[in-house]
């Protein structure tokens, strides 16, 4: 035996042995479901609490027949579980339980919402939740169960353009297109009606994701230093301008606000995490303010919602329709729940207009107070951290960009809408995720949910061991 193969014998083994690897790889999987089906049920607890809190808060009586189609979503959500186990088994454990909590607050403040109206039929728009709800979760089982890689959808980038643009477009045709509280975001079908600007998002993240890894080479060190700052060349500053110019579009000819501000700001953090130039943000911030200072001069839809945002309690801004009421009532409400809230089912959120949608954080507020309203928050900042946790650890460009561009928007959409309740920036009608009336917002956050567990699982199964959940 030779000198090096002696010293190699005699030293004590300074990893693990491939035995041992391949028996914590087996464990680590079931340990990642093991906690998430804990916390699973811990969720679905919070859930049927919340329910019937609300119940003896308003009926002082338990309702079982809402009691058991709640316990159906939660039978819905274990079989997302035991899916998991068998096609996802290293996915992130605590996703889809913070997604159950905050689905299931907001069905219970939406029913809480129709017994204060005596709303309590199968029409009722906490049915209707539960039902786009199980229609949600199913989508995103089929995601899971068919993506196996989603390395995948990069092949995609282009029709993903085309259908993300075609989305968008829908609304502003005659016939199928809707115009709901002042804004032409919907279309209808017969008696039902979607946002496709909702599924528009995660196509746009898919298209940016796949567009900026093969031109990011060109974006990011070639260009003019200004100052501190390297600018780009002209000819690559096309992608940004066409953004800015699908924003506006969608600011002036859809009067929403909120989505073109959504879909420029996913852009911009999309293409600065691509090439780590500050100038691309400076660039895309001051186009997006220079054409919201036009739109609030031009456009008499932005200038109320500025003058609404600047001064709510003026006589003109609260009285006229479409102005500050819903502002107001809003902060009146989210006041008189003080620390800790007036309990569930015991409150007044009703006089809130659209209190279900667009300001069910006003409600949740009232009810829950400041202190339900922090822990919510804080469902949405480990739900946001992990997301971008997913998204930094990715082993490919493609899935590192896809996954922090997911979990920006949600974490922008967020700030934008409790943003907008709390008048920190002028309101928009954008729906709060998870947690609002709607099913297309439903539909599409439950898709972004089912992305990111495919993305964990897929970078846990690669050749880096990771060992912390």
């Amino acid at each position: 035996m030779s000198q090096a193969s002696q010293t190699a014998v005699n030293e004590p083994p300074t990893t693990t042995t491939f035995t041992e690897t391949i028996k914590l790889r087996l464990r680590t999987p079931a340990r990642f479901r093991n906690l998430e089906l804990a916390l699973l049920v811990l969720a679905c607890g919070i859930v049927a609490g919340a329910v019937a809190l609300v119940q003896l808060g308003a009926l002082d009586a338990l309702d079982p027949q809402v009691l058991s189609l709640a316990g159906g979503l939660g039978l819905l959500v274990l079989i997302f579980h035991i899916v998991l186990r068998i096609t996802a088994p290293n996915a992130d454990p605590f996703l889809l339980p913070i997604a159950t909590v905050l689905n299931g607050l907001g069905i219970a403040m939406i029913y809480r919402l129709d017994l204060a109206r005596n709303d309590q039929g199968w029409g009722a728009a906490s049915v209707r939740q539960m039902v786009w709800t199980a229609l949600a979760i199913t989508v995103a089982v089929l995601v899971v169960a068919f993506l196996r890689n989603h390395r995948v959808l990069a092949r995609y980038r282009f029709i993903a353009m085309f259908v993300a643009i075609a989305l968008l477009l829908l609304p502003m045709l005659p016939g199928i297109g809707r115009e709901v509280n002042g804004a032409r975001v919907w279309i209808g079908l017969g008696p039902f009606s979607f946002q496709p600007g909702e599924i528009a998002k995660i196509a746009l993240a898919v298209f940016f994701a796949g567009y900026l890894v093969s031109a990011r080479d060109s974006l990011a060190l070639v260009g003019k230093k200004f100052l501190f700052l390297q600018f780009p060349r002209v000819r690559d500053l096309g992608p940004i301008i066409v953004i800015w110019l699908v924003a506006m579009v969608v600011l002036v000819f859809q009067r929403d606000l909120g989505t073109s501000l959504l879909y420029f700001g996913l852009f911009l953090c999309m293409i600065y995490v691509a090439t780590g130039r500050e100038s691309w943000v400076i660039l895309g911030v001051g186009l997006f303010v220079v054409g919201g200072l036009v739109a609030s001069q031009t456009l008499s839809y932005v200038e109320g919602r500025f003058n609404a945002w600047l001064d709510p309690f003026r006589p003109e801004f609260y009285e006229q329709q479409g102005g500050s009421y819903q502002l107001v009532q809003g902060l009146f409400g989210m006041a008189h729940g003080g620390l800790i809230g007036t309990g569930l089912g015991e409150g007044r959120p009703n006089l809130v207009p659209l209190a279900e949608s667009d300001y069910i954080v006003a409600s949740l507020g009232e009810e829950l107070g400041l202190a339900g309203l922090f822990a919510i928050l804080a469902l949405y900042l480990l739900f946001v951290s992990r997301g971008f946790r997913i998204g930094f650890a990715g082993g490919d460009d493609f899935g590192k960009l896809l996954g922090v561009g997911l979990a920006f928007v949600v974490a922008f959409q967020i700030f934008i809408v409790i943003g907008g309740v709390t008048r920190v920036i002028p309101l928009t009608g954008l729906t709060t995720p998870f947690l609002a009336a709607g099913g297309s917002s439903l539909v599409a956050n439950w898709i972004i949910v089912a992305l990111l567990l495919r993305l964990s699982d897929t970078i846990r199964s690669g050749p880096k061991l990771v060992v912390g959940p």
